[in-house]
């Protein structure tokens, strides 16, 4: 099992990574056709709301105790797949 500031360090890495891939999806959305660019905008906002809520519960689990951050790791865990998944589909949309 990973340590904590493993974990944390992991996960602060996704949320960067997400954040650069919302912005290559808007830089794609920027050069739709005008009929699908305010889907694609939707989308957009989805996701940064969606990396938002991960960026709050990360936040929660480093301000959490020791002994805490284990129960909060699963469900980070479940979520973070959750949100995933969602970056995963709406790239391939993109595409």
């Amino acid at each position: 099992m990973e340590n904590r500031k493993e974990y944390q360090g992991k996960m602060e890495a996704q949320l960067s990574e997400w954040g650069a891939e919302i912005d290559k999806l808007k830089t794609r959305a920027d050069k739709a056709a005008a009929d699908t660019r305010q889907g694609y905008y939707d989308e957009i906002e989805t996701l940064r709301a969606k990396r938002a809520s991960m960026q709050a519960k990360l936040q929660e689990l480093k301000a959490s105790s020791d002994d805490a951050w284990g129960d909060l790791k699963e469900g980070l865990d479940r979520s973070w797949n959750q949100v995933r998944d969602s970056f995963n589909k709406a790239a391939a949309r993109f595409k």
